[in-house]
């Protein structure tokens, strides 16, 4: 069985011995070292080879192959016919069963299925991880383009209506220490911001008006309007997006026809979570 750590070192600032002990550490670090490996996967890595786990997390060979056998034998890892290994079923279910069981997912239900049926079109809702959103509700189109998206799905923040909404409630210092040139990188639609420097000003008329459109940023072909869900305290908690075809919604249409209800849905939903 592993042994917690268990440390006790008694000084004072002037390095003489007191009885006052340092604080424990209870970590198990083989645990810490499995859930290291799970936390490498990713849409855009769903499977890996062991050698490359082994040297990502740095968790010698032999030990990377006692944890995948473990993970494996657990459920949460599965091996392919390759060897290399992938996520297993056990741990979506996990996942899903937690995201479907926040508050926020709760309350919003209502409102949203009410957004999706009122418009016909895709609607999402959305937290920052990092320097991406996450979703956390999706209620799809069939029509819409990006039909691989589904709940657990992250995409760069900095291309969302959804995630520039978010990151507009950050300061420059949290902006800066969140988003990095890679935060910009990677498969864009035309009309994407490339730098900080470019999002700036586009962050700021966000801020202004209470609500973020994204023209053709993420994707070719893909519109969308977002704002933001409070918290009893005020703060933006969340967004709710909806996502449409571009060539039936031309961005003035979208902000007319389609920014009221939004907005109203996420007013409903503050307003569950305590809001005003």
């Amino acid at each position: 069985m592993p042994q917690r750590k268990d440390t006790t070192v008694e000084t004072t600032g002037s390095g003489d011995s007191t009885s006052a002990p340092a604080k424990r550490t209870y970590q198990v670090e083989a645990l810490a070292k499995g859930l290291r490996m799970l936390g490498l996967f990713s849409e855009q890595r769903p499977a890996m080879k062991l050698t490359d786990m082994s040297a990502e997390t740095g968790v010698p060979l032999p030990t990377a192959f006692r944890m995948a056998a473990t993970l494996v034998t657990e459920g949460f890892l599965e091996q392919l016919p390759d060897g290399a290994y992938r996520p297993a079923p056990k741990v979506l279910t996990l996942g899903f069963s937690a995201l479907r069981g926040l508050d926020l997912v709760q309350l919003a239900d209502g409102p949203l299925r009410r957004l999706a049926a009122a418009t016909g079109q895709t609607v999402n809702l959305g937290v920052l991880s990092d320097d991406s959103v996450l979703y956390l509700v999706r209620l799809r189109n069939n029509d819409l383009v990006t039909a691989n998206i589904q709940v657990g799905s992250t995409l760069p923040a900095v291309r969302t209506s959804m995630g520039k909404l978010l990151l507009s409630r950050l300061d420059d210092g949290e902006l800066q220490a969140r988003l990095s040139p890679e935060s910009f990188a990677g498969p864009t639609g035309p009309n994407a911001a490339r730098s900080l420097e470019e999002l700036r000003p586009v962050l700021d008329e966000i801020r202004r008006q209470g609500w973020a459109v994204q023209d053709e940023e993420l994707a070719y072909g893909l519109r969308s309007v977002a704002a933001p869900v409070q918290d009893a305290s005020g703060t933006t908690v969340a967004a709710v997006n909806i996502a449409v075809p571009a060539m039936e919604f031309p961005t003035t249409r979208l902000v007319k026809e389609l920014r009221p209800q939004v907005e109203d849905a996420c007013a409903e939903i503050s307003r569950l979570l305590g809001g005003s």
